[in-house]
């Protein structure tokens, strides 16, 4: 298969799986409140309408895994409360500290509370809280608060269990109060409120008084009993149900809550659980990194952070170590980097109050929910007119003398009936009306797609993926296009310098020192440990730790190999001011000053190589003078640095020039403002870094392309690295594909009009030298395209993109909090192979889905239908009011349970993706439905009405007891076999893979085990009778021939368009007529 031209024309390809329906974008009037295609941001008054128009039962249950549009309110009213308050107690301490200052009183904190540390709980809290800044002065500033409180600034705390332990116990831990989830009889009680449940209870003790009145203690509770304890039943196993899920989905919060980070403890960066930070603990903080503590800054440069999760502004606050050093738990580091001290954990922080006042919401309906709300309020409609229809029939042929009792006389004779016994009939007759609205309307139809998620959420947590919305675990399964990144995703993110260019010429060994100047040295490796966010631990055996992005760690390990004492370095020269690394301008620098007297600066420049390489005026030579780069030795260069890409090699190249030191400004403020010199740079050294595709990337590619999604790469690396990768991986198929607009620089692709943009946007497979921002364009002409977009994103510049996209995919390990928070599913191990797991468990819920509508409304079909005929026909019903809460039980939770939680199979990734608009009941289902409920509606109408001759009975007692218990077995037994039959809409071979899934055996084995105890021994609380084996084997062949059936069924051809397309035409001419 090529892996361009299929997807120039049409979102999807053509669509060659007739049971995924037709492929058309085709947009409809939205005039249907059931018609959302995405719930991703979408309006609270879009959501409130389709609540309002769904035909509901139990709202607690069917509403739970929906976004709680009061609870959201509330919690908005809450913080909006919270953030005031906190604002309020800092206005009033800051005035208070006015007033002192002029009336000349000095105000102090709360005296230390003695203990292991200078400092008490309460002290320190309320610096933190009120962010004292006087307060924190008195104590000596940042120093002397670590001080008090044990730290080493630059190795953080000791950090073994003694220690940890003491922190713990004097300051607390960083963890809040959860609220306790539900209780399993909280999930009884909201099962039990059932509208016609409820009826059927009342119906139950009317029935229970009427018949002990009427038939004495010893007969007349049966009844009354039966149907109570079958309510109880399907309450039980409902909230049974139900219960595991909500247990699956607390373990999913916690795994989402559950951040891991870097912390520096005893000299050197260990990674541990924000839950395990102890007050004293030194932390380094990046761009994109969230606040894990209330603290203050130690050190840092063009630090800024985000607010306006605690304080509502959407307000940048830049941060120093002398004048605004708070740092309050919860925040994001917008800009540049630094080190903060705790000074706060848990409740004694704000963000902890918030959390833990702040209950956890699984909210955010899926338009898969949407869309099944609106097919069970159309069923459950027609239900309740079926069932009035019964009622109205069967009430009309009682009065009039046409319903006759076991012996053939009739029920009711004008006065002559006591009244006890009219009241008792009607009780009975509205008690079956009353149930076939249980069966009609299926209540458990939108919550199957809670219980399919839940169950592939937790399957997808060991695949690597972490969702955070339950939308995106479905919409996944619609994706036409996936918009990668290159480093970490699809290659293996594991780093090394491969080869080197200085000034001088190309190194014959990367590693290799020996012929390089050293005053040249000298300033390559002042420049590399300056100018990082990784470290370098050796410890006290010489065993060395880097720590750091890939890229960093690759860097810092080959200036080691050249002679670099990474603490060495940084105690001989500080750092003056930092330019953080940034997607936009791809490159890093650093301003440093020597402790030496000369005070020399040096302003050291890192990034992408043809960038870098761009700003360079001179090189140094192997007398180490600076020479002119002229035109011929920047041609090389850039020869070099294409020849070093088109190996794949990611190229980094750095530099530096001096400064004069009386140039820098001296006030703080201005400081922060200065920007660092990019020009006039001297090239030190262009370095090619290696790192290798992942193993098995090029078959997912593969797969992606089978499946009708497009793989595109959106790298900020050089354009020949890009391509080189892209053909390695197989996203190029070959050197003749790699042209415009198939592989465009994100500057080329900015700089068209939107128009132009959405007309190259399908052909484009490549995008190199992108920036977050044209990785969000592509995304938007994409969309614009009708295509169902999926992107991964790692950095915080990546957060708009990943907002924007359809899916948002994070990558787990270099993921920035930012970058996650944006996100809807979260990659853990950063693997493109986890992505396409993703997409074909996104398949699974879909098929899944349609699994389980297909069974329910075959079952649904067949019991209205024997019901309704079998009333208006003669009076009676064949299947009684507790049959029919016992096959409602089979058909809802049950079925739920044994079809919803199929895993993914290989042939799901065979068809093209599901459209977002394609019909829930596929012509193919409606086939099969229709064969399997019409030969279910016929051979037990048959048997209703011709039964007691088919089967025998005449000169038998109790014929109609047991031929209604025959049809009673014949109904269950089909519904077991056509339980089979749903698991492969579209296959012959329904039994592959059935042993894999244990979940669907066992409950085929508690299905048959029950029917077998509710006909043999439960016969008077079902009003069943005992079977001989005879009638077991033909109510077994009855639903066997269920398979063969199908196969036949399976067979006859369906058309293209789907059924529900017809009455969307004849619905427009009538709309466009009028």
């Amino acid at each position: 298969m090529s892996g361009q031209g299929q997807f120039s024309n049409s979102p999807r390809g053509e669509d060659k799986d007739v049971e995924a329906g037709t492929s058309s974008f085709t947009e409809y009037e939205e005039d249907s409140p059931f018609d959302i295609t995405s719930t991703k941001n979408a309006p609270v008054e879009r959501l409130r309408r389709w609540r309002q128009a769904a035909l509901v039962l139990n709202a607690s249950r069917r509403f739970r895994y929906t976004l709680d549009l009061k609870r959201e309110e509330d919690k908005k009213r809450m913080l909006r409360k919270m953030r005031a308050h906190a604002q309020a107690i800092r206005a009033a301490h800051l005035f208070k500290a006015a007033a002192s200052r002029v009336n000349g009183i000095t105000s102090s904190p709360p005296s230390p509370v003695g203990g292991d540390f200078g400092i008490g709980q309460e002290q320190i809290v309320s610096i933190s809280r009120d962010q004292n800044i006087g307060a924190l002065q008195e104590l000596g500033g940042v120093k002397g608060l670590s001080g008090l409180l044990k730290t080493n600034l630059e190795k953080g705390i000791h950090g073994d269990d003694d220690d940890i332990s003491k922190r713990k116990s004097a300051f607390g831990s960083n963890t809040y109060p959860q609220k306790k989830g539900r209780s399993f009889w909280r999930f009884v009680w909201e099962a039990s409120q059932d509208l016609t449940l409820i009826i059927l209870i009342v119906a139950a003790a009317a029935s229970l008084g009427l018949g002990i009145k009427t038939e004495g203690i010893e007969k007349g509770w049966y009844d009354g009993i039966s149907i109570a304890f079958a309510v109880l039943l399907v309450i039980v196993v409902t909230a049974t149900s139900d219960y595991r899920q909500s247990l699956q989905f607390q373990n999913l919060n916690e795994e989402k809550r559950n951040i891991r980070l870097e912390v520096t403890r005893g000299g050197r960066r260990v990674e541990i659980s924000i839950y395990d930070i102890v007050v004293g603990d030194i932390i380094p903080l990046n761009i994109g990194d969230q606040v894990p503590a209330d603290g203050v800054l130690v050190a840092g440069h063009s630090l800024a952070v985000d607010e306006s999760s605690m304080t509502g502004e959407s307000k940048i606050v830049q941060k120093n170590s002398t004048k605004n050093p708070f740092l309050m738990s919860g925040c994001k580091v917008a800009d540049g980097h630094g080190t903060m001290l705790v000074t706060g954990v848990g409740v004694n922080t704000e963000w902890g109050l918030l959390m833990a006042s702040v209950s956890e919401d699984n909210g955010g309906e899926t338009p898969l929910q949407v869309r099944l709300n609106g097919v069970a309020t159309f069923i459950g409609i027609v239900g309740l007119t079926v069932a009035g229809v019964v009622l109205f029939v069967l009430v009309v042929r009682y009065f009039t003398g046409h319903t006759e009792d076991a012996y053939g006389a009739p029920q009711f004779v004008g006065g002559q009936t006591k009244f006890d016994h009219v009241l008792d009939d009607l009780v009975e007759i509205i008690t079956v009306a009353v149930t076939i609205v249980v069966v009609a309307v299926p209540e458990g139809l939108p919550l199957a797609v809670t219980l399919t998620l839940a169950y592939s959420m937790r399957k997808m947590m060991a695949d690597k993926a972490l969702v955070r919305r339950l939308s995106a675990c479905e919409t996944m399964g619609s994706a036409t296009t996936i918009c990668s990144d290159k480093t970490g995703t699809l290659t293996l993110n594991e780093m090394t310098v491969v080869e080197c260019y200085t000034g001088l010429q190309k190194m014959d060994s990367p590693d290799s020192s020996s012929k390089l100047p050293p005053t040249f040295t000298s300033i390559l490796v002042e420049g590399v440990a300056h100018n990082t966010t990784g470290s370098v631990f050796r410890s006290e055996s010489g065993e060395i730790q880097v720590s750091g992005s890939p890229t960093e760690r690759a860097i810092l390990n080959w200036a080691i190999k050249l002679g670099m004492n990474f603490d060495a370095v940084r105690s001989e020269s500080s750092a003056v001011q930092f330019f953080p690394f940034n997607s936009e301008q791809k490159r890093g620098g650093v301003a440093v000053k020597s402790f030496q007297p000369d005070s020399s600066v040096h302003v050291h420049w890192k990034g992408a190589a043809e960038i870098v390489l761009g700003s360079c005026t001179h090189y140094m030579d192997e007398n180490e003078s600076l020479v002119d780069m002229s035109s011929d030795k920047m041609a090389e260069l850039k020869d070099a640095i294409n020849d070093m890409a088109a190996r794949s090699l990611r190229c980094v190249a750095i530099a530096f020039r001096n400064f004069e030191a009386d140039k820098i400004p001296t006030d703080e403020d201005q400081l922060s403002r200065w920007v660092l010199p990019e020009d006039d740079l001297v090239l030190l050294a262009i370095v090619g870094i290696k790192d290798p595709c992942r193993p098995g990337v090029k078959n997912s590619v593969l797969l992606c392309q089978q499946a009708g999604v497009k793989v595109r790469m959106v790298t900020g690396d050089n354009i020949q690295t890009a391509k080189a990768i892209a053909l390695e991986c197989g996203i190029l198929a070959s050197d003749s594909d790699a042209s415009e607009p198939n592989l465009i620089e994100g500057k080329v692709f900015r700089s068209y009009s939107e128009d132009e943009r959405d007309r190259i946007c399908e052909e484009i497979s490549v995008m190199g030298r992108s920036s977050p921002n044209d990785k969000l364009l592509l995304v938007q002409s994409l969309k614009r395209k009708g295509h169902v977009v999926a992107v991964t994103g790692d950095g915080t510049n990546d957060a708009p993109a990943l907002h924007e996209a359809d899916i948002g995919l994070s990558m787990g390990i270099q993921g920035t909090e930012v970058a996650k928070e944006k996100s809807d599913i979260i990659i853990l191990d950063d693997n493109f192979e986890s992505v396409v797991k993703v997409v074909r468990w996104g398949r699974s819920v879909y098929a899944n889905i349609q699994k389980f509508i297909q069974f329910q409304l075959t079952v649904n079909v067949a019991a209205l239908v024997i019901n309704v005929v079998a009333a208006i026909s003669s009076g009676d019903v064949p299947l009684t009011a507790v049959q029919l809460l016992w096959v409602n039980l089979i058909m809802d939770t049950l079925g739920a349970l044994a079809l919803a939680t199929e895993p993914p199979t290989d042939h799901l990734m065979d068809r093209d993706p599901v459209g977002r608009r394609e019909p829930l009941i596929t012509n193919i289902m409606w086939r099969n439905l229709f064969v399997q409920a019409m030969y279910q509606v016929t051979v037990l109408l048959v048997l209703n009405f011709r039964g007691i001759s088919i089967l025998q009975l005449d000169h038998k007692p109790n014929a109609e007891r047991v031929k209604n218990t025959v049809i009673f077995n014949a109904f269950v037994i089909c519904q077991i076999f056509n339980e089979f039959n749903a698991r492969k809409p579209d296959e012959f071979n329904i039994f592959q893979g059935v042993l894999r899934n244990h979940l669907f055996v066992g409950i085929i084995c508690i299905t048959i085990v029950l029917q077998v105890v509710i006909v043999e021994f439960l016969g008077t609380f079902a009003s069943t009778t005992k079977l001989d084996w005879e009638m077991w084997l033909i109510s077994i062949g009855i639903g066997s021939i269920s398979w063969p059936l199908a196969v036949i069924g399976k067979c006859i051809p369906v058309p293209e368009t789907p059924v529900s397309q017809y009455f969307r035409i004849n619905r427009w001419r009538r709309n466009s007529s009028g």
